[in-house]
């Protein structure tokens, strides 16, 4: 295990990993029935969908773990899932098989670049300022979930945002956790995230905030989740609209994997382990279209996993593995709750803005696309989106000032692509 996962090498230990892997996972339980629930609106059966996500987390955290040996987290992307049903399904009126045929188209065009010299040229031709910015939108992000989820920040009748109930046992267990967190990180206490959550499921019970749940170990029925295991259709193959979209699609899973995957190997301090993540990120999208679910994303959780000690594939193959375990406990996998997991996504969102250090707010032709993507993130509730817009006005700007020779080819290419995706999206 040492001389595979070089755990010495990078400063870890098995104990650390297995550790980071619990914390990756306890944050991203959630996508199996959210993301389950969205596939279900498409058309697939509920508990095929939560197969298929189990599945396709538990694949994809394996190839990452073994071929880039890196922690991160690979599970169906939200923002990618409601692309798949609302954008492609209801509003584009193909069917969710003909879906899972874009979800494969996506992977392959995805895969074609993650494996070529192309990866390289388009990660070379982004600017370092909106490299960071990707890496700060996203802990902004980070910080808006973990106060959504525990009802602190709300939508409103009035206003975008608002505060919500902090009378609430969810609200008031989360400040208590943030504080608990913050404490323990900072004095560095072993194992310091996960016990946070301990801590604070336990205060969430005893303040009558949380619910016990019979735990029952069985497996589910497997007979309806071969009605979606393989199901790609390629009946509109002849279509255009079907390719249009397909491209589209794989645009925003390739930019939001790169803009992730971005951010977390400079968590790591390791941005040379960017290039097989991404490879690991492609064929996992591919397994994604067989296994019948929406395409896979190094998720935002991962920050998770890495705050809490994990520096190898060890960790992903740990949370590969309880995502697998999940299948027999299907109905107490909500068990902790969200105010034992939002001071983590709080905490770790904080972490990431200190990035901003790193931007240089002189240059405006630099600083105000990087300050949009960071502040359109959050606020879209996308990472592609608010990434769109920065790489579309930066080539512009630089251009309109004369400055067009200082942009590398492929990023004119890629805002073009970006605004593409827009009309696509947005006007057919």
């Amino acid at each position: 295990m040492e001389r595979f996962f070089k755990l010495h090498q990078h400063g870890t230990t098995v104990g650390k990993e297995v550790s980071a892997g619990l914390i990756s996972y306890i944050t991203v339980v959630y996508i199996i029935i959210v993301n389950a629930t969205i596939l279900a609106v498409a058309g697939i059966p509920m508990e095929a969908g939560i197969i298929a996500t189990i599945l396709t987390s538990f694949i994809g955290c394996l190839i990452v773990g073994l071929w880039s040996n890196t922690p991160y987290t690979l599970i169906p992307g939200m923002g990618l899932n409601a692309m798949f049903t609302y954008t492609i399904v209801q509003s584009g009126g193909f069917t969710w098989q003909e879906a899972l045929a874009m979800v494969l188209v996506s992977g392959l065009i995805f895969a074609a670049i993650a494996f070529t010299p192309m990866a390289t040229v388009i990660t070379s031709s982004i600017p370092n300022s909106l490299k960071e910015a990707i890496s700060i939108g996203i802990g902004i992000l980070l910080i808006l979930i973990g106060f959504d989820n525990a009802g602190i920040i709300t939508n409103s009748e009035h206003t975008l945002l608002a505060i919500g109930d902090l009378s609430s046992p969810i609200a008031i267990t989360t400040f208590i956790g943030l504080i608990i967190t913050i404490l323990l990180f900072i004095k560095n206490i072993p194992g310091n995230l996960l016990l946070s959550i301990v801590i604070t499921s336990l205060l969430t019970f005893l303040f009558g905030g949380g619910h016990f749940e019979k735990i029952s170990f069985s497996m589910p029925s497997f007979h309806e989740y071969l009605g979606v295991f393989g199901q790609a259709s390629w009946a509109q193959a002849g279509n255009f609209v079907f390719w249009l979209t397909s491209i589209s699609f794989a645009m925003v899973i390739v930019f939001e994997n790169i803009g992730l995957i971005h951010g977390h190997s400079n968590m790591l301090h390791r941005p040379e382990s960017s290039k097989k993540s991404l490879q690991a990120t492609a064929v996992s999208v591919l397994f994604s279209g067989v296994f019948g679910t929406s395409p896979t994303v190094a998720s935002v959780e991962t920050a998770a996993g890495i705050t809490a000690g994990g520096r190898t594939g060890l960790t992903s193959i740990v949370t590969g593995l309880m995502f697998l375990v999940s299948i027999l406990f299907i109905p107490v996998i909500n068990l902790v709750p969200a105010s034992a997991v939002s001071p983590i996504l709080i905490l770790i969102g904080i972490l990431m803005l200190q990035n901003i250090v790193h931007l240089s707010i002189n240059d405006l032709s630099e600083s105000i696309p990087a300050l949009l993507i960071i502040v359109l993130i959050p606020l879209t509730y996308s990472i592609a989106d608010g990434m769109a817009i920065g790489f579309i006005l930066y080539p512009l700007i630089k251009l309109l000032m004369g400055k067009g020779k200082e942009i590398h080819p492929a990023l004119y290419l890629i805002a073009i692509l970006f605004i593409s995706n827009f009309v696509i999206q947005y006007v057919f």
